[in-house]
């Protein structure tokens, strides 16, 4: 793994793990009205750092069909499918099942580039989704919560595995910009089949919205992008399990209260998982000549490029139940 994108990677699993105090502050606050002012906000940051880029890329139809199912599904049908599972699970039971993600994607990231899934990745992956899934917890449910809990663990590895193709020629940057822009008319076409009422925020409902739109967003999608274009959706996948080490690890200070040994025994056991993952990965960079999988090629001059300013600025600036940044 390079150290380069394995730290955007940490850093977006940080900061969606330490959200979660924003995130309980709006929770009164409309939620599909929230969400599209998040993404818009958003939006409008990302596509100023695209303006700021010499590179003109545009996206081709094909590829706004591609950035529309990333928005249908990572980012508005993962929100939809969280909520519907909220009301039948606890939240610790749909951390768990999502946290299966990085195994997910570490068998299902090379077979979409052709390849076959890696075994020590495959083994890595296995026990960081253990660790998580101690770090998590376990709750109550019903039937319709699980089946819930499960389509927002698709949604999840879709936001990857759908944008990964995508990176090579549109970049981190462009790929996140559009697809928070396609999310918002999907949002609020939805309103109308809801009860929802939309309202102004007040103003800290205000600050915490332009919060998770500016910073959450922003910084965490261009990060994970960044580092997914590095590192591969497979090797990228593993660092998901550290979103519930930082959600614990901030619970503890905001809570003050110490984790259980069971939780504990899980935080060493995602470390584990990550040093078999990196052990794997530099086995595999001797063998080949090569720090990055194909997905990584970056052209010149785009998001994705080590040299590229707009993309490094925005990672160096940078709710939970899901390890995600969606």
């Amino acid at each position: 793994m390079t150290r380069r994108h394995t730290m955007y990677c940490m850093l977006t699993c940080a900061i969606l793990g330490s959200s979660f105090v924003v995130s309980r502050s709006i929770v009164a606050y409309p939620i599909l009205t929230g969400q599209a002012i998040r993404y818009a906000l958003a939006a409008l940051a990302l596509f100023a750092l695209v303006l700021r880029e010499r590179a003109r890329i545009h996206p081709s139809g094909s590829e706004i069909v591609r950035l529309a199912l990333v928005a249908a599904t990572g980012l508005v049908g993962f929100n939809l499918l969280l909520l519907y599972s909220l009301k039948h699970a606890d939240p610790a039971v749909i951390a768990t099942i999502v946290g299966v993600s990085p195994l997910l994607l570490a068998l299902l990231g090379p077979l979409q580039e052709g390849r076959r899934p890696a075994p020590r990745l495959l083994g890595a992956a296995a026990v960081v989704v253990v660790g998580a899934a101690l770090v998590s917890g376990f709750g109550a449910h019903d039937t319709k919560g699980l089946v819930a809990a499960v389509g927002v663990l698709l949604c999840e590895a879709a936001f990857s595995l759908l944008a990964a193709p995508l990176l090579p020629r549109l970049g981190p940057v462009r790929v996140s910009a559009w697809s928070t822009a396609l999310a918002v008319p999907l949002l609020l076409v939805l309103l109308p089949f809801t009860a929802e009422r939309p309202r102004l925020p007040d103003p800290s409902e205000a600050a915490a919205v332009a919060f998770l739109g500016l910073i959450l967003t922003v910084v965490a999608f261009v990060c994970w992008y960044t580092g997914v274009a590095g590192l591969g959706v497979d090797r990228a996948g593993v660092f998901v399990a550290l979103v519930p080490v930082f959600a614990l690890i901030t619970a503890a200070i905001v809570d003050r209260a110490l984790p259980g040994p069971a939780k504990i025994t899980g935080v060493l056991l995602v470390g584990a998982g990550l040093l078999i993952a990196a052990a794997g990965s530099t086995s595999r960079v001797k063998q080949d000549g090569c720090n990055a999988p194909r997905s990584s090629s970056a052209p010149e001059g785009s998001p994705a490029s080590p040299g590229n300013s707009a993309s490094s600025s925005a990672c160096t600036t940078g709710v939970s139940t899901s390890p995600g940044p969606t």
